[in-house]
């Protein structure tokens, strides 16, 4: 026998979340070449967070960026702590309706650190 399959249907201000993950960028540059290390662990983010938010309109901040590559194209920090911002798209003619938006959180130590909800 074939079992039914539930299709439920999730409203978009259930799907609106904010979540804080630890990646670790040293498992996806390891072995890369220099000269793509940095450009190597942004893609590495961007795929982190459309595996853990469902989105494929993926938005890196700004700040980010420049935490990333702080210490230049080579020397990629091996962890990072990054905020994940599931939101609505606002804008008229959007093929999805939801994006992620990815800020970075300064910690000072990494142990001990688990995922967690945000509440804005």
């Amino acid at each position: 026998m074939v079992k039914e399959k539930k299709t439920a249907t999730r409203s978009a201000i259930s799907d609106v979340v904010t979540r804080d993950y630890t990646i670790h960028l040293h498992k996806a540059i390891h072995g890369r070449s220099f000269k793509k290390r940095a450009p190597h662990a942004v893609k590495a983010i961007k795929t982190f967070a459309k595996k853990h938010m469902g989105t494929v309109d993926v938005r890196l901040d700004p700040q980010l960026n420049k935490e990333i590559w702080k210490q230049g194209v080579r020397n990629v920090p091996h962890r990072m702590r990054i905020r994940l911002s599931r939101k609505r798209n606002d804008e008229e003619d959007a093929k999805e309706k939801l994006y992620t938006y990815v800020t970075y959180v300064p910690v000072t130590s990494f142990k001990g650190l688990q995922t967690s909800i945000v509440e804005d």
